[in-house]
């Protein structure tokens, strides 16, 4: 069992560093060749396209042939969209290969979170979890710090590298003698029950999508319009990422210990004003951009796992694995959304003009959080705060158990 996790985060983590540093490189090649930045943005967007698409297509491919040739059919598209970038300098093109490398991250992350549901025993659920996430995480850091020097590279050399460790992601689950588990029941998509449980928590969902999202396909053209370097557009990233993984344990403490919904308008309040000072700091230097880019992390990252718990505190545990597939399908929603959206306003109206959207986005959660104060109290009784992972729509299932605990009610 320790082989068959270890084979299973190191292909997550490889997998991870291919497609962690895609979308930054994207952006810094596709305007060195002289894509607009509406293009670029549509770039991101085209990629959460193809994730939608492979959340919900894999868990069905995984029923016909199995989690191994599954898992090798998701890599193939996603080193087929990386390595086909250097044939062709069209934009769209390129925008079909990131369904290609959308579709790739989503069908291997939902085999790797099928095999690790099926054999994970609940005395090791909570490590193996623990560890899942400090490998997302890790991975996804160390990805973004790779932007600074995949840039520096020729565009074929760059790309080529990212086809390389995304052909080896393959090796460990190929080389392991554990057996595959069975095929896990596709999850039911039904949107609408997580609007029926908690329309606050679609709201946060959505914003947390316009956030990351955006930041993440639309940040390097952030970047260099306030003159930050390729190396250090690579840092900036990071320090987004960085800022959110810091920001989990003590957005859990206020989430379990206060009503949710003060809790997810505080973030949403704390995150505008970051919005504000990340533009006023593009004045003042580049330690100063970094920095709050770590401070819009550490408050916009937690609001998804937030808004997912304030969700599960109105559902029944046979609703929790189908209430996780609901929330990833809203934020699948504003992720294919936001990117382009976001460039389109760059190009319009400066750099400033993304984190005006972002800030806009979450005044109006606040506002839409305090009228849904009015309408109904929270429960008594909670489920735990959960970080949670937005990869697949099978993650409900390896976090139902952790939600079915019930939380006294500890309200002030």
């Amino acid at each position: 069992m320790l082989i068959s996790f270890a084979a299973l985060f190191l292909s997550a983590g490889l997998l991870q560093f291919s497609s962690g540093g895609v979308g930054p490189l994207d952006a810094l090649a596709g305007l060195r060749l002289g894509f607009s930045q509406e293009m670029v943005g549509f770039l991101g967007s085209a990629h959460f396209a193809g994730f939608f698409i492979g959340c919900w297509w894999a868990p069905r491919l995984m029923g016909g042939v199995g989690h191994n040739r599954a898992y090798a059919i998701f890599t193939a598209l996603g080193a087929i969209g990386l390595a086909a970038h250097v044939v062709t300098t069209n934009p769209y093109w390129w925008a079909l290969f990131r369904v290609a490398s959308g579709l790739c991250i989503a069908g291997c992350y939902t085999v790797i979170e099928a095999w690790l549901q099926a054999k994970v025993t609940n005395e090791t659920r909570g490590r193996a979890m623990g560890s899942y996430r400090v490998v997302d995480i890790s991975s996804s850091l160390v990805a973004q710090f790779m932007v600074g020097a995949l840039a520096n590279l020729e565009t074929y050399v760059a790309y080529n590298l990212l086809t390389i460790i995304c052909c080896a992601s393959l090796l460990p689950l190929a080389l392991t003698r554990a057996r595959a588990p069975d095929t896990p029941e596709a999850t039911r998509l039904r949107p609408m029950m997580a609007w029926a449980c908690s329309p606050l928590a679609v709201a946060g969902v959505l914003a947390a999508a316009v956030s990351s999202a955006s930041f993440r396909m639309v940040g390097p053209i952030y970047g260099q319009e306030v003159g930050l370097e390729a190396r250090q557009i690579g840092v900036f990233l990071a320090a987004f990422v960085a800022g959110g993984a810091l920001a989990q344990w003590p957005a859990g403490w206020l989430a379990d210990r206060y009503d949710r919904r003060w809790v997810l308008i505080g973030l949403s309040v704390a995150s505008a004003l970051s919005c504000l000072v990340t533009v006023l700091s593009a004045a003042s230097g580049t330690q100063a951009v970094m920095a709050s880019a770590f401070l819009f992390g550490l408050t916009s990252f937690p609001i998804y796992s937030v808004s997912a718990a304030h969700a599960h505190d109105f559902a029944t545990d046979d609703q929790r694995v189908e209430l996780s597939a609901a929330l990833m399908f809203f934020y699948a929603v504003g992720a294919i959304a936001a990117p382009y959206t976001a460039s389109a306003l760059i190009a319009g109206f400066g750099p400033a003009a993304l984190f005006a959207a972002i800030a806009i986005a979450h005044l109006l959660l606040v506002v839409f959080g305090l009228a849904r104060m009015r309408r109904r109290t929270t429960p008594s009784t909670r489920t735990p705060y959960v970080f949670t992972p937005r990869t697949t729509f099978l993650i409900g299932r390896l976090l139902r158990r952790a939600r079915d605990r019930k939380l006294p009610d500890r309200r002030r």
